[in-house]
């Protein structure tokens, strides 16, 4: 009998688990109340908990004795107590007490991965760092998430079945609009037949429709900030209340093969006052289920796609801002993969 030898492509692995040296949104911050919570994402299992002023911290959800999950152990502030045999880990990943052996070579060490989190716009962002850092980069998100004086937003969180990279490719396909959500209050216009371009920015680039503005899905903005975010534009009608276009950005974690954590934040910009306090009155009151529905026609699609859908393509002229995009990440993971290799020769 003849073997033949399967080699994993060393890209298609780093990403399938995530690029490293990156912010990532985890969990809605409303996910993480008194006790700790253990989640898996990024390749990991992770276990995060706030101490008695509420600061939110994040170790690998592994005890150094035995690996017993630390997110079932009691919080003693900035530490975790495991619930096997006591030992107790800080925020650092330092072990500080081991109740059963006093002054064994454990205490004292820093034997459990640590990871640096921060919470803006309604979420748990986590900084995946190829080695332990004591300093993160900061977390750069974009304006509408963090200018309050000026835009109003929600977060909507759901998981999906698939690879998160379905997810870029989905919103990096501005033409599903026009037909997938066609009945749609929001995107019912638009040329289908209409060309598109590639422009540059200084975090990313933009694949737009050529002589369309303001119709319907027609852009979708790729920005890289030290977390990887999407954003795009759709017109509202006057029924949608007072402001500008709605705004979705986006940012995608994946879970483990078979799932991805999705983030949406839904935004206008608006000022302060009645104006945003009647828009908000409006979205959650009207507008929410309408822009859950069409979510979910993405979902289902999406769902349904056979795991190596993507081995089976024959793409075209609308499919130019995919194959941008997983050309850019195939080459950022090999970047990182040679720098690896050149740091460990």
């Amino acid at each position: 009998m003849t073997t033949i030898a399967i080699h994993a492509d060393p890209v298609d692995q780093l990403l399938e688990v995530g690029l490293k040296d990156l912010w990532y949104p985890i969990c809605p911050s409303s996910f993480i109340k008194e006790k700790p919570v253990s989640l898996r994402r990024l390749g990991r299992k992770l276990a995060f908990w706030r101490d008695f002023d509420g600061v939110l911290h994040a170790l690998e959800d592994r005890c150094p004795h035995r690996g017993a999950p630390l997110s079932q152990g009691v919080v003693l502030g900035d530490r975790l107590s495991c619930p096997y045999h006591g030992v107790e880990v800080r925020c650092d990943g330092v072990t500080t007490r081991v109740p059963g052996s006093p002054g064994c070579k454990l205490e004292g060490t820093r034997a459990t991965r640590h990871f640096h989190v921060k919470e803006a716009a309604g979420a748990v962002f986590l900084y995946n760092s190829s080695e332990p850092v004591d300093e993160p980069p900061p977390l750069v998100l974009p304006e509408e998430l963090t200018n309050d004086a000026e835009y109003g937003h929600f977060l909507c969180y759901t998981e999906w079945k698939g690879d998160y990279r379905y997810v870029l490719d989905n919103v990096m396909d501005p033409m599903h609009g026009t037909f997938l959500h066609k009945q749609s209050h929001s995107m019912a216009e638009g040329d289908s037949k209409a060309k598109f371009g590639i422009r540059a920015t200084d975090t990313g680039f933009v694949f737009e429709k050529e002589g369309q503005r303001n119709v319907n899905f027609d852009w979708t903005e790729w920005g890289d900030t030290g977390i990887h975010w999407m954003r795009l534009e759709i017109p509202y009608p006057k029924t949608g209340g007072p402001g500008g276009n709605f705004i979705i950005v986006g940012s995608y974690t994946p879970i483990s093969t078979g799932l991805a954590a999705v983030f949406h934040w839904r935004v206008r910009k608006l000022p302060k006052g009645w104006e945003r306090d009647t828009w908000r009155f409006l979205y959650r009151n009207r507008l929410e289920q309408r822009h859950w529905r069409v979510l979910e026609q993405d979902r289902v699609m999406l769902e349904d796609m056979e795991p190596d859908a993507n081995q089976h393509e024959n793409l075209y002229q609308h499919d130019l801002g995919i194959v941008r995009l997983r050309r850019h990440l195939r080459n950022l993971a090999q970047q990182q993969i040679e720098a690896k290799q050149t740091a460990q020769a």
